[in-house]
């Protein structure tokens, strides 16, 4: 327990998911080799069957800045209470787009080419956003900056580094993970780690 501790207030226990422990550092767990990009070389695309566009880092910074404060929920069992970020709302960016009822599923793309899907439900919630800054500072590469994608309410796989592009689709695909037993969605509250055949 030197690096973690279970929840101990009533509050803490509130806001933990079950077989959670909270961390006392911020971990950092990445699959494969960390990207290392700056600003100037980021970029993200959004696109459909028929419509796409594409921002830099200087255009997302036009968008309104807000600070984020959610908690981190690993699906390797531990939590990350009162992370501060600084981004857009992901519903900011596609608000541009005109979307079909039939369009409810997204895959996201990353620099480096790790993939996960996400209803389209979940990636537009008002608390999905794309992160640029960690406390108040630039998001370090190795948590995924210039920029990621941060989905408080599903666990932190969702969250993904180093983002490029978000492809919205009328059928679900699977992701990295998702295809190697991880479950589609990823509830923390609902313990959805693994797929089930």
């Amino acid at each position: 327990m030197k690096f973690f501790r279970l929840p101990e207030t009533d509050e803490e226990k509130r806001r933990v998911p079950p077989k959670q422990r909270i961390a006392k550092g911020f971990p950092i767990l990445t699959d494969g080799e960390s990207q290392t990009l700056s600003s100037e070389e980021w970029k993200l695309k959004i696109w459909t069957s028929d419509q796409s566009h594409i921002w830099d880092y200087e255009q997302l910074l036009e968008f309104e800045s807000e600070h984020f404060t959610a908690d981190f929920h690993c699906v390797t069992h531990w939590s990350k209470l009162d992370v501060t970020w600084t981004g857009v709302r992901v519903l900011k960016l596609l608000e541009k787009f005109e979307l079909r009822p039939i369009e409810k599923f997204a895959m996201v793309h990353c620099y480096g080419g790790y993939t996960t899907n996400l209803r389209l439900e979940d990636l537009l919630k008002p608390s999905s956003f794309l992160a640029y800054e960690l406390n108040q500072k630039a998001l370090p590469a190795e948590r995924g900056g210039p920029v990621r994608l941060v989905v408080p309410h599903l666990y932190a796989w969702k969250s993904a580094k180093w983002i490029s592009g978000i492809e919205i689709l009328d059928q679900e695909q699977l992701g990295y993970w998702e295809q190697n037993g991880y479950h589609r969605r990823g509830d923390p509250w609902q313990q959805e780690r693994y797929s089930h055949p």
